[in-house]
């Protein structure tokens, strides 16, 4: 018994020591740019989020008329290259507008989830990502970035000119079964300004194009009048920290 005991601890130690080696290594592996030079892809980063939407569709894109809701996020951001990173972000977001063409007297509210993966491109050099460099990271960044994802929408639409209340009746859904997934194709861009070492902040926006119409439950009500797929905005400064 006291054998199996030894030999299990033994077995259980050399596990971990093996684990610990492993991740060791995997964080001193180098990786090569097209000069040759090697540089590090680094700690994971994660990011939070918070600030509001602007609606683009069959109603207008007046700030004027858009009823302005919370939106949050919170994210990842893995370096792939010097230059490029792979992200993934999650969101919720509330829309709202009034109809810009005042005889109609229409408007919606949505309150909306959001799931995307994307690439970002950060344009000013940073040579603290190569192993024989001793500079620190860039106080200031630029980036643009691109991707894709899934939108699950919830409107519902009713005649007024401002937002809805407790007392809102709101209108027939156009389908029955909002929730609904639709696909996204989110392209942005922002600035970054490190703060303290490991953090940093972002003042990011971007528009997401969207594979509905149907994102004000707005579409059918308008006879034919639909000019094609809806689409918003975000703006929103986020605090993104390295988990180095």
């Amino acid at each position: 018994m006291r054998f199996r005991s030894i030999l299990l601890g033994v077995l259980a130690a050399g596990f971990f020591n093996s684990q610990s080696a492993h991740a060791q290594y995997h964080y001193s592996v180098r990786h090569y740019n097209r000069q040759g030079r090697p540089y590090y892809r680094g700690p994971l980063h994660v990011t939070l989020g918070g600030g509001t939407g602007l609606y683009n569709g069959d109603l207008g894109n007046s700030p004027g008329d858009n009823f302005f809701g919370p939106a949050v996020s919170a994210g990842v951001l893995y370096r792939l290259t010097p230059h490029l990173h792979l992200g993934s972000e999650v969101s919720y977001l509330k829309l709202g507008a009034r109809d810009k063409a005042k005889e109609r007297g229409l408007a919606f509210t949505s309150t909306n989830g959001l799931g995307t993966v994307f690439l970002r491109f950060d344009l000013l050099p940073d040579e603290s990502v190569f192993a024989s460099s001793m500079a620190e990271a860039p106080i200031f960044q630029v980036y643009v970035q691109g991707g894709a994802g899934l939108l699950l929408y919830d409107p519902r639409s009713y005649l007024g000119t401002a937002r809805p209340t407790d007392e809102t009746v709101y209108l027939a859904p156009e389908r029955n079964d909002y929730p609904f997934l639709a696909g996204v194709a989110p392209v942005g861009g922002g600035f970054s300004v490190r703060l303290i070492d490991r953090l940093s902040a972002n003042l990011e926006a971007n528009y997401y194009f969207t594979a509905t119409d149907q994102l004000d439950d707005i579409s059918l009500k308008l006879g034919g009048a639909s000019r094609g797929n809806d689409g918003f905005g975000t703006v929103m400064l986020k605090l993104d920290y390295s988990l180095k």
